[in-house]
């Protein structure tokens, strides 16, 4: 199925250079697409790319779309966030061939009667819905997923298969959680007495807001006594390991693998690149950015983009780094006595100078 050029920028906007006419199926990147495509630039290293792509049109900046203009000969959309455009434009193509679930319960699904599900939700097969779990409108359950007790799910969230929501969580409107993931588990939370381990009940909830996405096998503990929370708009990727009592600002992103350990506090709009660790009980204020790989062992209290690990080296050069780095007290007590035998011999000749 396909859209008319000007059908798609008068739901989208932009400024259209070219015949609105134009029919496209479907977006794909510079490289691979076709006349029936629509492609986009997102990276000045690419233009040449785009000059050369056979896309019937190209999503561009003002600045990329005036340098590009004689060699690409498509239609053009001028916006100031191409990579905005495309994402917004990528849902509306894919809402045309979209498979909408039908309404009601699978005949394998185990519902409590007290649990209550809106008539427009569909439940999956072998689904199991526990006592007092509130499931709103056109919420989609697949198969195999778990809702616990006393659970609540906000209209228009998606849970993919085997999905597993503990007793008592709460997630908002127009969630996405992927296959695999596990929201409410106990936290580690456990007292040392004489050697042997106490578990600590973990009595609070997750309280998760609205238009959350959260990404296959990721895991959110519950908290301790008080809530783990995860705000509006927050996009968690694949394998992340949220701790008890953690709670995530508004709109911060973390790419696969980060680590967050409990009680952190991240603030909104943040960032953290694939494999980021978070010690437990840091606070991080908003717009903070963290390379991938790092280690926040310290609370950050001002935004910026922050970054802690050695460059890659051929190992023989990364030991004899880590060596300098191992030696590093001592040189500075011999750098310190140096430079107090230094001052001594200064006074001295100063002294010798006056007499």
């Amino acid at each position: 199925m396909g859209l008319r050029l000007g059908e798609l920028v008068e739901r989208l906007g932009g400024q259209l250079i070219g015949d609105p006419n134009t029919q496209v199926s479907g977006i794909a990147p510079l490289t691979d697409a076709g006349v029936s495509h629509i492609s986009f630039l997102t990276n000045s290293k690419f233009r040449a790319q785009a000059g050369q792509s056979r896309a019937a049109a190209l999503i561009v900046s003002p600045n990329d779309d005036a340098l590009i203009a004689q060699a690409y000969r498509g239609a053009r959309i001028v916006t100031p966030n191409p990579y905005a455009y495309f994402a917004h434009a990528a849902q509306w193509f894919e809402s045309l061939t979209a498979h909408v679930p039908p309404a009601g319960i699978h005949p394998s699904a185990v519902v409590d009667p007290t649990a209550s599900i809106d008539p427009t939700a569909h439940v999956g097969a072998n689904v199991t819905i526990e006592a007092g779990a509130r499931i709103g409108a056109n919420v989609v359950i697949d198969a195999g997923c778990y809702v616990g007790r006393d659970a609540q799910v906000g209209a228009g969230t998606h849970f993919f298969a085997n999905v597993t929501f503990h007793a008592r969580c709460t997630i908002g409107a127009r969630g996405i959680v992927h296959s695999g993931a596990v929201i409410g588990t106990d936290g580690f939370g456990f007292a040392n007495e004489g050697g042997v381990y106490v578990r600590i009940p973990q009595t609070g909830r997750v309280v998760i807001g609205d238009d959350v996405d959260i990404g296959a096998s990721t895991t959110i503990d519950r908290g301790a006594l008080a809530d783990t929370v995860i705000e509006d708009g927050v996009k968690l990727d694949n394998q992340i390991q949220i701790g008890h009592n953690c709670h995530i600002g508004a709109h911060t992103a973390m790419a696969g693998c980060v680590g967050v350990a409990g009680s952190a506090r991240i603030g909104k709009y943040c960032t953290f690149g694939g494999a980021a660790m978070v010690l437990g009980h840091l606070t991080i204020a908003d717009k903070v950015h963290v390379s991938s790989g790092s280690l926040v062992s310290r609370s950050i209290l001002e935004p910026g983009q922050y970054t802690g690990f050695y460059p890659l080296a051929k190992n023989s050069e990364w030991e004899k780094s880590a060596a300098i780095v191992r030696n590093l007290a001592s040189m500075r007590e011999k750098i310190r006595a140096l430079e107090k035998t230094i001052k001594t011999i200064t006074t001295q000749d100063e002294k010798q100078d006056e007499s």
